[in-house]
């Protein structure tokens, strides 16, 4: 199981033509049916797609109908067990709070890898690694 990043999910919706390659990467990825992500993901997902400055924003009925089909993936819900495993892997790695989060999901889940851009490609959460699908 692999879990995947916001970034995923967005470069999997963009038009942009200078995102073409990672798009092509993204929408591939997604085909998969060894993924999992969380409420955080979906939610930022939801965020950022809509974004009102966002020149090729998806309306909210788009943004729903991608949620809807995402949640085909196995999903970690927020929880208080959840909040307190990513307070401290926060202060454990040093990183933001909602990077510890994606992780301590992650390793909720049972995944091993996190399909991201960021958080260091390489580079090992105890034992949950990050792997950048776009380098």
């Amino acid at each position: 199981m692999r879990f995947v990043d916001t970034n995923v999910l967005l470069y999997a919706v963009s038009t942009a033509p200078d995102e073409s390659r990672k798009a092509g990467i993204a929408r591939h990825l997604l085909e998969s049916d060894d993924l999992a992500l969380s409420v955080q993901v979906l939610q930022e997902f939801y965020v950022q797609a809509t974004r009102p400055r966002k020149s090729a924003r998806l309306s909210h009925e788009q943004a729903m109908l991608l949620i809807e089909a995402f949640l085909r993936f196995r999903v970690q819900e927020t929880t208080v067990s959840l909040v307190r495993a990513s307070l401290d892997a926060r202060k454990r790695f040093q990183l933001s709070y909602w990077d510890a989060a994606i992780i301590e999901a992650a390793r909720a889940l049972g995944c091993r890898t996190i399909l991201s851009e960021d958080l260091g490609c390489g580079r090992n959460y105890g034992g949950v690694t990050i792997e950048n699908p776009f380098a």
